[in-house]
């Protein structure tokens, strides 16, 4: 191994404080967004228009297959549909972010990677005061299991870009299922079952034991970033002539992935967070480049411009009027007096169905 010197130690400053806190502001704005969509919801209640307070368009961001659909619906017709249109815009601002820095959503903005991260942090802490090392899972287990997430993408990506026309996705969209699809889903956690809580319970007991659990081995959405960040041209490399070869990059990747063994970290686990690049030893030894001229991109640039991205996408998508939907609160009252009713569709003729009752609404609007 190579030693270190004073003129060659890494003196920049770790980036993880700026990653931390910015996590921990989506994090404490996603919380916000959940307080003003239950008062929402509860308005509802009165059954008086006047009394329904007002909706957060940025509850939708937690409507991923009803904005993938909608963002299929535009690649088709070229139209924003204006059931959802935050939920499309929020979805266009993170895959913007995952095609120029990588699936840093994932280790940056998102909530559930943020509480994992914490529970991972501390079931770390635990594996090293009993076994004196992080636990991980087999790779003969570890790679069947990384393949749940993308064959639940496949099956999404089946349903919705080839088993859908223009003409089905709109009738889901225009659906007062899909209308009211946030309602449901707060109902779903305000009354959750107990079936659900165990499933919570089981996720946050392995996640403890194995680190990001939920993120590594089942989240679609970070099997669709994952998918999306090999087309970034920015990727962490690494210089082998002045690695020492300590090990340490590998020791904080939270992804297990062997940095010290490539030259350039090209992997849809790595979601840029950095951490191996704070606790490089070497300086310029480990950084995030372009791949086309070899630009180094400074940390802090990082942490700017993945903010900067996604507040540009959502910035745009308010001031081009695509961000409240045009569902007023007549409707939602409406609906509300009938969400028991309003299953999933589960074919064009369900969904067909549920139309008759969207068109009622219309009729309301005329």
């Amino acid at each position: 191994m190579k030693k270190l010197t004073k003129e060659n130690r890494n003196t920049e400053k770790p980036v993880q404080k700026y990653r931390f806190w910015i996590q921990a502001g989506f994090a404490l704005l996603c919380v916000w967004i959940g307080i003003e969509f239950h008062f929402f919801v509860e308005s509802l209640s009165v059954g008086n228009p006047s009394d329904v307070g007002s909706r957060p368009p940025g509850v939708e961001g937690f409507l991923p297959i009803s904005a993938l659909m909608s963002l299929y619906y535009f690649f088709l017709t070229g139209e924003i549909h204006q059931a959802h249109p935050a939920g499309f815009v929020i979805l266009v601002g993170i895959i913007s972010v995952s095609l120029i820095f990588g699936k840093a959503f994932c280790s940056w903005m998102c909530p559930v990677g943020f509480l994992s991260e914490l529970i991972g942090d501390f079931g770390d802490k635990v594996a090293k005061k009993l076994f004196k090392k992080r636990i991980k899972i087999p790779k003969i287990l570890d790679y069947p299991l990384r393949s749940i997430k993308y064959l639940l993408l496949a099956f999404f990506v089946y349903s919705i870009f080839f088993a859908m026309t223009a003409a089905s996705l709109k009738y889901f969209l225009d659906s007062p299922y899909n209308l009211v699809a946030d309602v449901k889903m707060y109902l779903f956690f305000a009354d959750i079952s107990r079936f659900s809580l165990i499933v919570i319970a089981v996720l946050f007991g392995l996640s403890i034991i194995f680190r990001n659990f939920w993120c590594r081995y089942l989240c679609p959405y970070g099997a669709l970033l994952g998918i999306t960040s090999l087309l970034s041209p920015n990727k962490i490399k690494r210089d082998p002539v002045s690695c020492i070869d300590c090990g340490l990059c590998n020791k904080a990747c939270p992804s297990f992935i062997k940095v010290d063994s490539v030259k350039t970290v090209f992997s849809d686990e790595c979601s840029t967070c950095m951490n191996c690049v704070d606790a490089c030893p070497v300086k310029d030894t480990l950084q995030l480049k372009t791949i086309t001229n070899k630009t180094k991109i400074s940390k802090k640039l990082v942490a700017f411009g993945i903010v900067a991205v996604y507040i540009i996408i959502i910035g745009f998508g308010i001031v081009s009027g695509n961000w409240q939907n045009n569902i007023s609160k007549e409707e939602y009252l409406m609906y509300q007096k009938n969400l028991n009713s309003l299953g999933h569709p589960r074919s064009t003729a369900d969904i067909e169905k549920l139309n008759k009752l969207s068109n009622e609404s219309s009729k309301m609007k005329e």
